[in-house]
């Protein structure tokens, strides 16, 4: 509620549509994902935890770590994990089919942090369960990253605009709404980068970073999906299981494309 807020007040980028229908809209789609992560998502990983937890079994358990170190290890292990997550759900068409439900929203705030497709949140049972099985996270650990993991996708979602020179500055260890913002471009190019979660370190390794697109020049959302009939909430829901369009070419057949390069040669270096 805080974010939602300041976000009223010190907008990052201008709205295109209705606030009261988006939050509709995404308020419906995200009860649904809730209903999900409840009934099939959260008793799965419980279940996979307890199992761990009594198993010597995934890589937490094969090295001997005071608890500080393996407590940092396995946080960031599971962000990275989520990292190649997020990155299968943009690069397998399946899954793109579900998680793009979220990028068609014309407009992004924290609003946008719940909305979530069900079929996504079915789907990701199986990566959380090799997830938490692999690397062996304790209870407590898994309850921390979950916390700051809600926190942090709550904040970069966010339409806030903090200071360039701050956000910079707090770019160099988390993810924030101008590095996230570039992530949901309708030029898909930058649709394609910056898939970390917490941490902004996995895309400097992988080289998927693109930081360097002013903020004024991003249009939110997804060409092919950019009729005001596609954001209804049942259009929403049925997306998945209809037939795809070319995501990334308006529904009158234009490429979207960035035809003015960034002045800024350095995709490492956040723009205003």
């Amino acid at each position: 509620m805080l974010l939602f807020v300041v976000e009223r007040f010190f907008p990052l980028r201008k709205a295109t549509r209705s606030l009261l229908a988006r939050l509709f809209v995404n308020l419906a789609i995200s009860g649904f994902a809730f209903a999900a992560a409840v009934g099939i998502l959260q008793p799965a990983v419980q279940s996979a935890l307890r199992w761990s937890a009594g198993k010597p079994f995934g890589i937490l358990h094969l090295v001997a770590l005071p608890s500080p170190f393996l407590f940092a290890l396995s946080f960031l292990l599971m962000d990275l994990s989520f990292y190649y997550w997020h990155l299968a759900n943009h690069r397998v068409p399946l899954l793109w089919r579900f998680h793009n439900v979220h990028h068609i929203d014309p407009d992004l705030d924290v609003s946008t942090a719940f909305r979530f497709h069900f079929g996504e949140i079915a789907l990701s049972t199986g990566f959380s369960l090799l997830q938490v099985s692999l690397i062996g996270p304790s209870a407590w650990a898994f309850a921390v990253y979950q916390l700051v993991f809600q926190a942090e996708v709550l904040f970069h979602h966010s339409n806030i605009r903090l200071p360039v020179g701050a956000e910079r500055f707090l770019n160099k260890v988390l993810v924030t709404p101008r590095m996230h913002g570039i992530h949901h471009s309708q030029v898909q190019r930058e649709n394609n980068s910056n898939f970390g979660t917490v941490f902004p370190w996995w895309d400097r390794l992988h080289r998927t970073l693109g930081v360097n697109i002013p903020q004024d020049e991003v249009v939110i959302g997804i060409p092919g999906y950019t009729l005001r009939e596609d954001n209804d909430f049942w259009n929403a829901l049925l997306m998945p299981f209809r037939k795809q369009r070319d995501y990334w070419r308006r529904p009158e057949g234009a490429l979207v494309v960035r035809e003015n390069l960034p002045a800024e040669r350095n995709a490492a270096r956040l723009a205003d």
